[in-house]
């Protein structure tokens, strides 16, 4: 089992900038769409609200999504999407916490038809899905007023995201999260 790591501010700039390609623009889950056409990954997680609301309404349907009901750290309307096995996880902000390793261990399991729902927030929870998904897969997250923002699983970005984690606090106060905001 993963211990609860906890993002120190110190190192919260690390992640303003986007881990993966950025899309920008009113058009980018359409263009998102080309890059799956091209890409055909072996899985697709998308992580926060906004982005999963706008890739499901483009008619990109993910293996994974995480959704937490906030955006912009304001709440929003629950809402649940079709078809989906529902994997409740709590995640305080600025946490990787224990009980969502473990939720989106078992997402990844299922391989796919899966929305894991945060309560407290998901946006650091892109950094162990890099590591628990296989190699040559994609996960797709929104980058505050830019776009949207495609990882690449690879063996060099899951080595980075275990370094990374591996420097965050396994307990003490900590910061919020900055990776996602919708």
């Amino acid at each position: 089992m993963r211990k609860t790591l906890r993002l120190p501010r110190h190192m919260r700039w690390e992640l303003k900038r986007p881990l993966g390609l950025l899309i920008g623009g009113e058009d980018a889950a359409e263009r998102f769409k080309e890059i799956l056409e091209e890409r055909r990954p072996r899985m697709l997680a998308v992580v926060g609200d906004t982005s999963t609301r706008n890739l499901l309404e483009a008619g990109v349907n993910p293996d994974i999504v995480v959704i937490d009901y906030r955006v912009m750290r304001r709440p929003i309307a629950p809402y649940t999407p079709r078809g989906r096995r529902l994997i409740r996880a709590r995640n305080p902000p600025g946490t990787i916490d224990e009980d969502a390793w473990r939720a989106l261990e078992e997402a990844v399991t299922l391989k796919s038809g899966v929305a894991v729902i945060v309560e407290g927030e998901e946006d650091l929870l892109v950094l162990p899905l890099i590591i628990l998904m296989p190699i040559g897969s994609l996960i797709v997250y929104g980058q505050p007023h830019e776009g949207l923002v495609v990882v690449e699983v690879t063996e060099e970005r899951k080595r980075w995201a275990e370094e990374f984690m591996g420097r965050m606090e396994e307990d003490g106060s900590g910061a919020e999260g900055d990776l996602n905001q919708g």
